[in-house]
């Protein structure tokens, strides 16, 4: 079937393409959510009069997902969930899980633009990327962990990790080796936050 595109679409093509796809695709997803229309000649009339309309709508919506992208690029999301001594999840968590989670926070998302192949079913820290629009994209840190307390505490020890990493590169390097002992002093605070 042939459909024009009424927006760009990461697959098939950019907004007033001319493309042919599988029936079912556009009679279940691409029609009904007014991302194409079936290509005839009232339909390519109908685009041709409401293009400059459509690519402002694009604009729009491109630079709403820009500034959510902004606020939400590097945010550190925490997720508490029961799980067994191994660290394994009883149950899972999902696209619509994190939505629910940024929702709650205050930012504007849909569960489809959550770019998770496979729900996370172990504790730990996970980068999760976010597709708000079809050219802005964003990750998003996902900690699962049993508590809050201890997902600082995982926090914690993964910037002191990086920083211990970052320093050993500093050292083959031939730097200055001023980040090794800052990874001492932040060394201290985690045993503290542990100890509380």
């Amino acid at each position: 079937m042939q459909v024009i595109l009424l927006e760009r679409i990461e697959s098939l093509g950019q907004l007033g393409d001319v493309v042919k796809v599988k029936a079912g695709y556009a009679r279940n997803f691409l029609l009904p959510r007014k991302k194409a229309l079936r290509a005839n000649k009232d339909n390519m009339a109908y685009f041709e009069s409401k293009r400059s309309e459509l690519e402002a709508l694009n604009l729009k919506r491109r630079e709403e997902a820009g500034d959510i992208a902004g606020k939400l690029d590097g945010h550190k999301l925490v997720l508490v969930r029961q799980a067994g001594e191994g660290g394994q999840l009883y149950g899972s968590v999902t696209s619509r899980d994190i939505a629910d989670a940024l929702i709650a926070e205050g930012f504007k998302i849909d569960r489809g633009q959550i770019v998770l192949n496979n729900p996370i079913k172990a504790l730990g820290v996970y980068v999760v990327p976010a597709r708000l629009h079809a050219d802005v994209r964003v990750n998003v840190e996902v900690t699962v962990a049993r508590s809050t307390e201890q997902a600082d505490l995982d926090a914690a020890r993964n910037q002191a990790a990086a920083m211990l990493e970052r320093a050993t590169d500093l050292d083959r390097l031939g730097g200055e080796g001023e980040p090794a002992e800052e990874v001492e002093a932040e060394e201290p605070a985690a045993e503290e936050a542990a100890a509380e």
